[in-house]
């Protein structure tokens, strides 16, 4: 992730909607694929990009619900306020905006999602809707269990439950999962190292990934790195997992614990890492200090430089009495599933590239 400057000079990060030091607005420009402040015309006419100049609109969520950041080209045909930018087009369901709590909750939620759909943009991976002629189609569902009294979830049956997860590109996220309290104490509970709203579009876009990428098309070779998903039943894998917990030789094996229930979610969790990898590699980078490209390196360099950077940045964290930011240890199981993700986004965005990825059937 980069960092960028106002027109006053100021730094401007990825979240601003406002420039601390001038005051004005900014958000992100489509045409300079940045972080930009926004300037309105002399007459009171057009909003503009303080650098390219471009005439833009404010998506919808960003002028009107104030979730957003982002903007769009508004000479593009059709283009009027009212307009969802790029990443808000894939809200399918948001959060009920009558409970006043849920604005500030699909705020954060839309800040962990951009930060998603920043990193597939950095890598090139495909996604998109129905009308992109894109499949899965992606969509995002924002939605809160049935009861809300003073802050605690209840749950008075399995119907009123919402639960995080992905099917056929829809991805679902709990609104607890955007209240940091109750957040940690999941955490806590399920004994996890971290829990954290990007780690969620993380593990359950990889899901999406599987789909797209693995369905159909080179199950064996998933099946020999991560193992054979049709022999093993998930419903009964999950049971297993929640009442007898993680392969006792889960951390020789596997990137975290929750990846030994099962081969879908021993690859969710690892192309999860991988995103991970790849977002501090490129924030890293962009802050000075010595990293390599994620977007052309070979694996053994990033994963050699991100554990570098994790010893780094856990004892820096450690100081401060904060969890560690790298707790993964990449055992050589773990490395080599980590490859088949490796060359499996690597191949998928060539294909992209070469305009062929959706010509296969399906």
């Amino acid at each position: 992730m980069k960092t960028f400057e106002c027109t006053c000079g100021a730094r401007l990060f990825f979240e601003n909607s406002q420039c601390l030091a001038c005051g004005r607005d900014v958000g992100w420009c489509p045409i300079c694929r940045a972080i930009r402040s926004l300037d309105v015309d002399a007459d009171g006419g057009a909003t503009r990009c303080g650098y390219c100049r471009a005439a833009l609109i404010k998506c919808h969520n960003y002028a009107v619900e104030n979730v957003c950041n982002r903007c769009v080209v508004s000479d593009v045909q059709g283009t009027a306020p009212g307009a969802l930018c790029d990443y808000c087009r894939f809200n399918q369901t948001i959060p009920d905006l009558t409970v006043a709590e849920n604005r500030q909750r699909w705020y954060r939620l839309e800040q962990g999602k951009r930060r998603l759909l920043y990193t597939l943009d950095l890598l090139g991976l495909p996604y998109g809707t129905a009308s992109d002629g894109v499949h899965p189609p992606l969509s995002f569902d924002f939605k809160a269990d049935a009861s809300i009294v003073r802050q605690n979830w209840f749950s008075f049956g399995q119907h009123e439950q919402v639960h995080t997860g992905h099917l056929d590109g829809k991805i679902t996220i709990n609104l607890r999962e955007a209240e940091p309290v109750e957040r940690e104490k999941l955490r806590v509970a399920f004994d996890e190292a971290h829990r954290t709203i990007i780690g969620h579009f993380r593990h359950e876009i990889s899901h999406y990934y599987w789909q797209m990428l693995v369905s159909g098309r080179c199950e064996d070779a998933f099946a020999a790195a991560f193992g054979d998903h049709r022999a093993i039943s998930y419903e009964n894998a999950r049971q297993n997992y929640y009442q007898q917990g993680p392969a006792p030789d889960w951390r020789a094996r596997f990137v975290s614990a929750y990846a030994s229930m099962h081969p879908w979610e021993d690859f969710a969790e690892t192309f999860a890492t991988y995103l991970d990898v790849v977002s501090v590699l490129d924030t890293a980078g962009n802050m000075g200090l010595y990293a390599v490209d994620p977007r052309h390196a070979e694996l053994d360099p990033m994963l050699e430089r991100y554990e570098k950077l994790g010893v780094m940045f856990n004892e820096m964290n450690r100081a401060m009495g904060l969890t560690d930011l790298v707790p993964e240890v990449f055992s050589r199981p773990v490395a080599g599933k980590m490859k088949f993700v490796h060359d499996l986004i690597r191949a998928a965005v060539r294909t992209e590239r070469q305009g062929g990825l959706f010509d296969d059937p399906m």
